[in-house]
């Protein structure tokens, strides 16, 4: 059986054509769209993954600005940098890198979002017109998921997708998206997780699977049906012999054999996810200008 490599960066360079042409309508308006990422963390990984956003935005000209705090810092510390950013004017998104440190309440984080800069639906209100299928804004991974199956035509109405990961940021937005009475959507979902019982079981019925646990390997041929489409959302950072490496869930080898398509790791989901998150940060800027403009006429 032939298989399908869901490579990310053709769908990824097709969302930046997208954004370029709308980053340069906003510049003709005098708008520069900014983002504003904040780190609560010592971990290498999570600063990298922030790098890669800001990397991003500088290759297409959206401004940033970043707060980097240590993990020891005191939830007020997180609370106020995130308040800060939401109330400064020439900021128009704010991500937060997830997770937080075990002493920083995530609800006490979230909750100081402000929503209309909430380009990753971080606070409830977000998430909430989400599942109600009005959404201010995608998650990112979510937009990723969907805009990378959509662009390899795999079709979700009526089959059985399985995301192991109940996340808020990933596994629940996600699961609640390929709901939608709309494509790409109508799918049956099931989320697993840490208290599914036999997961291969649960696998092994689905048309697709998503992974998103951030447990290496997790996930082999032996857990999945013949012909299935695997999503490996997950980018964990392995050491070995002084080298460290980017794995998914999903063993990459041996699932390959089994399924229909799969996505590599690194380079499958991750593009996309960084074109969406841009997406989202040109988004809010046009509804800056769009009711900034506004008032300024009913002035």
């Amino acid at each position: 059986m032939s298989t399908t490599v869901l490579d990310g960066e053709p769908v990824a360079s097709a969302i930046r054509d997208s954004v370029a042409d709308r980053i340069a309508a906003l510049d003709e308006a005098g708008v520069s769209p900014t983002l504003a990422t904040v780190v609560a963390s010592d971990d290498p990984a999570q600063h990298r993954f922030v790098d890669l956003k800001h990397e991003a935005c500088a290759a297409l000209g959206v401004e940033t600005r970043d707060r980097r705090l240590d993990s020891d810092a005191g939830q007020a510390s997180v609370v106020d940098a995130v308040t800060a950013l939401n109330d400064d004017p020439a900021v128009d998104a704010v991500f937060l890198q997830t997770p937080l440190p075990t002493h920083v309440s995530v609800d006490a984080v979230r909750d100081r979002f402000d929503p209309a800069k909430d380009v990753d639906c971080f606070h409830p209100e977000n998430l909430g017109r989400l599942v109600g299928s009005t959404p201010r804004f995608v998650p990112a991974t979510t937009e990723a998921v969907v805009r990378l199956l959509a662009h390899y035509d795999v079709r979700l109405a009526g089959r059985h997708v399985a995301i192991v990961g109940r996340s808020a940021t990933i596994g629940r937005p996600l699961a609640n998206r390929l709901l939608w009475d709309d494509e790409p959507g109508n799918a049956t979902v099931t989320v697993c997780h840490t208290h599914t019982s036999d997961l291969g079981a649960t696998l092994r019925r689905a048309d697709v699977v998503v992974t998103a646990c951030g447990v290496p390997g997790l996930v082999d041929e032996s857990m999945l049906s013949e012909g299935a489409v695997v999503v490996d959302v997950s980018a964990n950072r392995r050491s070995a012999g002084g080298e460290t490496t980017v794995v998914g869930d999903v063993d990459y080898e041996s699932a390959a054999a089994h399924a229909s398509a799969i996505t590599p790791v690194p380079g499958g989901v991750g593009p996309v996810t960084i074109a969406a998150l841009l997406e989202n940060v040109v988004l809010a800027a046009e509804r800056r200008h769009h009711n900034s403009s506004k008032s300024a006429k009913e002035s």
